[in-house]
């Protein structure tokens, strides 16, 4: 071939080359480029506040719960100007490369999308909670005595913890109003709230310090500890050791990588053969057309649950035995892996106040989709829910006192075996008394664990999509999606206190729960109102009038107490299950009980807070403590006296 013919043979080859180039490009990506419409977020307003703070060391799943945070003064901010929670769809992208690029200058940790990294959908920083998008559209949600009451508690300063506890508590005591479908886990029904108060209500506005901190658990404090003249004091030393200590943080670098990646491997070999374990004990994995034909596809007249990640059936098999099926929702077989490792886990657990499970089920259909679901034993006698609140033991015969301080200590001590007996410690996040089931003796077994979670070894809590219950959950996890086991003890509280009282979690008007002069509609939690009642020294008037066989006062007042501590809005003032069981067997005093309300602690820092020998918070002003306590230090005071 010629030089010539050689020449031209390669400019044809490169312009074919060019041309499959073009065919190749994506003309979506182009379009995209040119119809993405300018982020109406300012971000400006997150750097100005974030350039001069203190950054925290924060691992990746922290990180995400300060982005959400991060995300949701911004869109507090952008409610301020212009009376929208959320950006338009079309601007959806550049508003995620403009919080990115926040997101690179600051987040100190390398390689951070905070988008993949977190899980979060483009979509979802334009979507919100039950077709929210304008303010007015929020007020028109809550009565105008609910938003007095935020605007009396939330408009002033919320620097110092006791204006940010009452604002907390005003604004925990209406998120119920916004109990609906949310869209992602950015602006999800209990932010609104909070984004509101912070950019309506509160005249200083979401940038303010107290703001930031009290309702998006924001801290900026400032970093510049060292003044300019000490700092040009100590940078020739500092660049000097910077060089001569590279290589040794190089090499430990290296080392603990390779240390990282071994303990890594150990913990998939591990969790293999933890699941393998599971299965061998005698977990079964059923096929769907068995679980179908046992709940006749999935029958109404075999429905005996609601969840908000699934329902619960019951099922028979041939061979006469009865099973509780839960089904979840939303499944995809992305998850399949996840779940059978945690329905291992869950398998490998046993207690006589838990619910044995017996196998699960992961399919595909053609006509249904992704299922998962799992079989556990069903117990006849129904749930607290049934026995309390729908006559499910029927006739019209109450518990007696015995068989509800049964129930108690049976549910206690399953959770205290949840949070200290199983490993890893497992967070149920969804008590309730419809899923306390009872045996034919009465027996109290924990059920449902399919919103439960693992909580991983030194991890003092989990920042996660709130679910549940509303009425059970506590404020910081309601609120702030903060996770810990001070949470299941709240929901506990909630509990104890509906078997003592027989009234609902959420009270009303009619339940004796409200006030007179306010609507029916106006809903109150139990604990609150318990907490009143206990205040005034009427902690017995929470006992269910009627009550068969009722017990002696002090040990009923000591059970009232427990549900009120359990219960009560700051974390720390919580005991542990453990200390529950204890105190409800006597052989530990109940303490007395913090004021109500107080700064709730940011579950960020648990650490940092000042605790006593018994594991609550100290400084609390005027606590309020049992009638068989006052009695006893009454009796100590008069024996004093005569002696003198």
């Amino acid at each position: 071939m010629s030089a010539a013919a050689s020449h031209h043979h390669h400019h044809l080859l490169l312009l074919l080359s060019i041309l499959l180039l073009k065919l190749l490009t994506p003309p979506a990506a182009v379009a995209q480029n040119t119809t993405t419409e300018p982020c109406p977020l300012d971000f400006s307003v997150l750097r100005n506040l974030v350039q001069n703070a203190r950054i925290p060391t924060v691992d990746r799943t922290q990180a995400c719960q300060y982005l959400r945070q991060g995300l949701r003064l911004v869109q507090s901010d952008y409610l301020r100007r212009t009376n929208d929670f959320l950006p338009p769809l079309s601007s959806a992208e550049s508003c995620w490369r403009s919080y990115q690029r926040l997101v690179d200058d600051f987040l100190p940790i390398p390689n951070f999308d905070a988008r993949s990294s977190c899980g979060f959908q483009t979509s979802w920083i334009s979507q919100g909670c039950l077709n929210i998008t304008t303010r007015q559209d929020f007020e028109s949600q809550i009565s105008a005595s609910e938003l007095a009451n935020i605007i009396s508690n939330c408009n002033q300063s919320l620097e110092n913890r006791s204006p940010c506890g009452t604002c907390v508590s005003a604004l925990t005591t209406n998120v119920h109003s916004f109990n609906g479908t949310s869209i992602g886990q950015i602006s999800d029904c209990p932010a609104y709230p909070l984004i509101y108060a912070a950019s309506i209500v509160n005249s200083l506005g979401p940038t303010d310090s107290g703001t930031a901190s009290c309702l998006f658990l924001l801290d900026f404090t400032s970093n510049a500890s060292n003044s300019s003249k000490n700092s040009n004091k100590t940078l020739i030393p500092a660049v000097a050791g910077g060089c001569a200590g590279g290589l040794l943080i190089l090499g430990l670098g290296i080392w603990l990588g390779r240390r990282k990646w071994k303990k890594k491997k150990k913990q998939e070999v591990e969790e293999k053969e933890e699941l393998e374990m599971g299965l061998d004990a005698g977990l079964v994995k059923f096929k769907y057309e068995e679980i179908k034909t046992a709940t006749k596809n999935f029958a109404v007249q075999n429905l005996v649950g609601k969840g908000g990640f699934g329902n619960v059936y019951r099922g028979v098999f041939p061979d006469g035995s009865e099973i509780a099926v839960k089904r979840f929702k939303n499944c995809s077989a992305s998850g399949d892996e996840s779940f059978a490792h945690e329905v291992a886990v869950i398998a490998s657990i046993r207690h006589v106040n838990l619910v044995a499970l017996k196998g699960y089920c992961i399919a595909t259909t053609p006509a249904e989709g992704h299922q998962r679901m799992i079989i556990c034993e069903l117990l006849k006698h129904g749930s607290l829910h049934d026995h309390l609140f729908d006559d499910g033991g029927g006739g019209n015969s109450k518990l007696s006192w015995p068989i509800r301080r049964k129930i108690a200590l049976g549910t206690a001590r399953g959770l205290a075996y949840l949070h200290t007996g199983a490993q890893p410690t497992i967070i149920h996040r969804d008590i309730k008394a419809s899923n306390i089931l009872l045996d034919d003796d009465f027996e109290a077994k924990v059920a449902d664990f399919g919103l439960a979670k693992s909580n991983p070894e030194g991890v003092s809590h989990l920042s996660t999509r709130v679910a549940g219950t509303w009425g059970y959950l506590a404020p910081e996890y309601a609120l702030y999606g903060q996770l810990t086991e001070r949470s299941d003890v709240y929901s506990y509280g909630v509990v104890l206190l509906e078997l003592l009282s027989g009234k609902k979690a959420m009270l009303r008007s009619d339940d004796g729960g409200g006030d007179e002069e306010e609507s029916q509609n106006q809903p109150r939690l139990l604990a609150d109102w318990a907490w009143g009642l206990a205040r005034e020294g009427r902690a017995l008037d929470v006992v269910e009038d009627g009550m068969p066989e009722l017990g002696g006062a002090d040990e009923l007042e000591r059970y009232v107490m427990v549900g009120i501590l359990c219960s009560h809005t700051e974390l720390h003032a919580r005991p542990t299950m453990e200390q529950v069981v204890k105190m409800l067997e006597a052989d530990m005093v109940v303490p007395e009980i913090p004021a109500r309300p107080t700064f709730m602690v940011n579950p960020l820092d648990v650490g940092e807070k000042s605790m006593d020998s018994m594991g609550f918070s100290s400084g609390y002003d005027r606590p309020y403590e049992s009638r068989a306590r006052r009695l006893k230090e009454d009796e100590s005071d008069s024996a004093t006296s005569e002696s003198s």
